[in-house]
């Protein structure tokens, strides 16, 4: 376990076996970012899928509000947009439960601790 700075900001970085098999530290060096354990590769393709409608419906409602529709089309569509984020999230929290928490779960003691952690955390965060 290696003592740094993390995005709970409470000083401990979580420790995970990474891609290439070697343990790697959870808290991203600077300019590094933290990559998943491993990514199903069809929920992969799905969620691009998904957030790229996501970006063109965006763009309409831009449009939208550049035009000055009617508030109440452009809100329905606003929820919409609500709905299909919620969907990719789901199943990226379906993929952390999957690889990421189980790995570290498995790993026992400190490991696990620190993920269910962040798993409750992010629970808080981002599912509403």
């Amino acid at each position: 376990m290696t003592q740094g700075l993390d995005e709970r900001g409470d000083g401990m970085a979580s420790t995970h076996q990474g891609r290439d098999g070697r343990m790697n530290s959870g808290a991203p060096q600077q300019g590094s970012p933290r990559h998943a354990l491993e990514v199903d590769g069809d929920v992969r393709e799905r969620n691009l899928k998904r957030l790229r409608r996501i970006e063109g419906q965006v763009r309409g409602l831009q449009r939208m509000v550049e035009e000055e529709r009617y508030c109440a089309d452009i809100l329905t569509q606003i929820s919409s947009v609500h709905e299909a984020l919620r969907s990719v999230g789901r199943e990226l929290v379906r993929n952390h439960l999957k690889h990421c928490a189980t790995s570290a779960i498995r790993q026992g003691d400190s490991a696990a601790e620190e993920m269910y952690d962040e798993v409750v955390d992010m629970m808080y965060k981002h599912v509403r």
